[in-house]
């Protein structure tokens, strides 16, 4: 029953849905790293709901720092992120006591758990729980920025409709998803994403989609061969995230339809350091970063909850029956996923980075 993530950098996420609080622990990041407490602000408003595409739950999520800061720097011990719950409507979840919803973690984990689980809202394993993950992400993701490494995250597909990909200018796409409440590259395809998420809504379903995030300015030589891949932990990292059902590396799967001249990343000097013509691996190789951009795409599934009739099973009795969800859910989760995947993958490199260079080579010299 682990829920701490890392090595030498470490998060805990801790909480339930409609419990106190919810929140995360930093462990383990260098001493004298700036902590800005705004970018925190404006990263949580990233992941909020926004409007009729989004949940009509809307909670603050204020986050409150009460251990590991000091005038504005970390101190070198646990940091403690506390975010209140203060919207929940626990009446509409009394069914699912017994009656698991299809789609959901309500049934395994009533195996696992015995029964004796905070179902309310999904309790632990409801997506609110990545607001910890955010809030830790953010101290994460400043790091890396003040060492030349930014990472992004866009929509790439969503109910079918298609964004660009990434372009040659890394650094301009990085920095336009940065403010963006509706983080795509091409401004064009917002309105169609929107209005297919709206129709789900007024279907009673939900939608899903692909993300696409780059790393830009990692350097080479970081990851394990093996069992310890860059590529494997940060699998595992974005795998733990509730709804993400599949993740690849730059060309991913289109690679096995490719020959090995297609696919291979040709090597070139530039500037004094090596560079690949290509990027069809993503910036990994042999499980080891290679210096270019890092690629990943992941598969967020459409949001269990909808409000069709579903069938189920009443646990009391093992009889078959049907479930129509109460309560308020969002008719996607993509364009709240994709801040979550950037802390997440913020959170995984400034472990590797501290495993492979020390922890203090994340504090920059300023």
């Amino acid at each position: 029953m682990k829920n701490t993530f890392g090595s030498s950098v470490s998060v805990t996420i801790f909480g339930e849905s409609h419990g106190t609080a919810i929140g995360a622990v930093l462990d383990g990041l260098a001493p004298g790293v700036p902590v800005d407490e705004e970018f925190i602000a404006h990263q949580m408003d990233l992941r909020k709901a926004v409007g009729s595409i989004s949940t009509a739950r809307h909670e603050a999520d204020k986050v409150r720092i009460v251990s590991g800061v000091f005038n504005g720097r970390t101190t070198g011990t646990p940091i403690t992120f506390i975010i209140e719950n203060q919207d929940q409507h626990s009446r509409d979840y009394g069914e699912l006591a017994y009656k698991a919803r299809p789609g959901h973690a309500d049934y395994t984990a009533m195996m696992k758990y015995h029964g004796q689980q905070d179902f309310r809202g999904g309790g632990h394993f409801s997506g609110r729980i990545t607001a910890g993950l955010v809030a830790a992400g953010a101290v994460a993701i400043s790091a890396l920025k003040a060492k030349g490494i930014t990472i992004g995250t866009h929509i790439l597909t969503c109910g079918g409709i298609c964004d660009r990909q990434f372009s040659d200018d890394l650094a301009g796409d990085i920095a336009k998803l940065a403010d963006s409440d509706f983080a795509v590259l091409d401004d064009s395809v917002r309105a169609p994403m929107t209005a297919r998420i709206e129709a789900a809504r007024n279907e009673g379903d939900s939608v899903g989609g692909r993300l696409e995030t780059a790393v830009m300015g990692f350097p080479a030589g970081v990851g394990e061969p093996w069992f310890d891949t860059l590529e494997s932990v940060l699998s595992h990292m974005f795998f733990s995230i509730p709804a993400v059902k599949g993740v690849e590396f730059g060309d991913g799967f289109a690679l096995a339809d490719m020959t090995g001249s297609q696919a291979n990343d040709s090597f070139r000097s530039s500037g004094g350091t090596v560079r690949t013509s290509t990027n069809h691996n993503g910036g990994i190789l042999g499980g080891i970063s290679s210096g270019m951009p890092i690629i990943i795409r992941t598969a967020i599934k459409p949001t269990p909850s909808i409000y069709k009739e579903q069938d189920t099973v009443d646990m009391r009795d093992m009889s078959d029956t049907t479930l129509t969800i109460k309560g308020r859910h969002d008719p996607a989760i993509i364009h709240r996923a994709r801040v979550v995947l950037d802390s997440a993958a913020a959170l995984v490199l400034c472990d590797q980075l501290a495993l492979r260079f020390g922890t203090d080579w994340l504090v920059s010299e300023q």
